[in-house]
């Protein structure tokens, strides 16, 4: 059975900057919960910050692709720089998704971790960019198939496919 890495916040954790979650009610999620698909992982927090804490963003052009080849930052609202626990959580979700021979993810968009389409500007004026997140940038980067909260029907089909290529 295939393996779904999934961001503990769309599962209910209360991992968000704000100390919240993001829980998704969209039934293959629960479907694949049931059926021990799923593999939570939260990249912020697997890499060492707390929750709650202040917000953070991408800054540098690139997204998360340049932050994983050391040419942006991340920093917080309080001008921290905070790319080390990032890319520590990125890699640490790859060697889970490894672990379990994961070949798709389901991350939450506008995450600096895991947005697979878009993430904030890096000014904290909450504008967004058409970018990616720096664990979204790493799984791809290794051939994961990245989807958002808004793409799990499409993931859904994608995971059929993976299935029946090993019939």
């Amino acid at each position: 059975m295939q393996k779904v890495l999934v961001s503990a916040c769309l599962l209910g954790a209360k991992v968000r900057y704000h100390g919240g979650d993001a829980a998704s009610a969209h039934p293959s999620l629960r479907r694949w919960f049931e059926e021990g698909r799923l593999v939570s992982v939260c990249p912020e927090t697997d890499g060492g910050l707390p929750t709650p804490r202040p917000p953070a963003e991408i800054v540098g052009s690139g997204g998360g692709r340049a932050v994983v080849s050391r040419l942006a930052l991340v920093r917080n609202s309080n001008g921290v720089d905070v790319t080390a626990a990032f890319v520590n959580g990125a890699e640490r979700a790859l060697e889970v998704a490894r672990a379990s021979a994961i070949r798709i993810a389901i991350l939450k968009d506008g995450s600096p971790s895991c947005g697979s389409r878009s993430v904030y500007d890096g000014t904290f004026t909450r504008a967004r960019i058409s970018e990616v997140g720096v664990t979204a940038a790493l799984l791809r980067a290794s051939g994961i198939q990245v989807f958002n909260e808004d793409e799990i029907d499409e993931a859904q089909v994608w995971l059929e496919r993976l299935e029946a290529a090993k019939k």
